[in-house]
């Protein structure tokens, strides 16, 4: 099973510049959009559909041209819900969940804190909000696959410049930490895993030529429970997709046999 997590910055503008056509001589089964921007009924969603794409979950966010999640996929789930239950996240369309069998899958776009101490506030409350989330939600699902922006660089590995980012959000210690302590909890980096000392990125900044030099971060993220790792098979980053200030990140499970066909 073939999940791609895609940051699409504004999903009508990366249908403009070509998302539909990159897709289609992809095999992926499930598709994990982040900020699109949009409800359903300002998008084109023909090509999608045209590929046997099937919008199964769509969380929009009441501020428009903001935020929000996205899945379509190839698969049909048994159940989807919008957000977390805490209204002050929900409002934003930051998590969208998938039930297949016994896999849950969760879209989320977190939080950036790129315009002061006041969303940089709301981000580690959110942090430590979705932290409790997930662990009521795997009393249930123990099965999880967590992917999207997490707007975090874990390690030096993943980070271009990181003496001089040291001090900027998305690389501060404080939210490094969080990683870390999230990953030792039962989740497992999907990519790391599968590449230890590889150096690749997901986003770079628009400014002084950042992805033309490949001076980027690793933000976004594959996290699986650790009841998956052995499922594991793939986790690239997909940077010929060039739609967005962000590219894939294309994962690749072995398919439980109840999803098998």
């Amino acid at each position: 099973m073939q999940i791609l997590s895609y940051n699409v910055n504004g999903i009508r503008a990366a249908i403009r510049n070509g998302l539909v056509e990159w897709l289609s001589d992809k095999q992926y089964d499930i598709l994990c959009f982040q900020e699109i921007k949009a409800q359903p009924e300002q998008v084109d969603l023909s090509g999608f559909q045209e590929l046997g794409y099937e919008v199964v979950g769509w969380h929009a966010a009441e501020k428009k041209g903001y935020s929000g999640v996205a899945i379509l996929s190839k698969i049909t789930p048994d159940k989807v819900v919008d957000g977390c239950g805490l209204s002050i996240y929900d409002c934003e369309g930051r998590i969208l969940r998938a039930d297949f069998g016994e896999t849950t899958l969760l879209n989320c776009y977190f939080p950036s804190g790129t315009s002061g101490e006041t969303r940089q506030g709301v981000k580690m409350n959110f942090l430590q909000d979705f932290r409790e989330y997930v662990r009521d939600l795997r009393r249930e699902r123990p099965n999880l696959i967590i992917c999207g922006d997490y707007n975090i660089a874990h390690t030096k590995n993943d980070i271009h410049d990181p003496v001089r980012n040291k001090n900027t959000t998305g690389f501060l210690p404080e939210e490094r930490d969080w990683l870390t302590e999230w990953f030792a909890s039962g989740f497992t980096d999907a990519f790391r895993y599968l590449n230890p000392e590889l150096t690749e990125y997901s986003w770079w900044s628009y400014r002084a030529g950042a992805r033309a030099n490949n001076k980027g971060w690793r933000i976004d993220y594959h996290a699986v429970s650790d009841s998956l790792r052995d499922n594991l098979i793939y986790c690239r980053h997909t940077t010929d997709a060039v739609h967005s200030d962000h590219c894939g990140v294309l994962l690749e499970i072995d398919r439980p046999n109840y999803l098998k066909s």
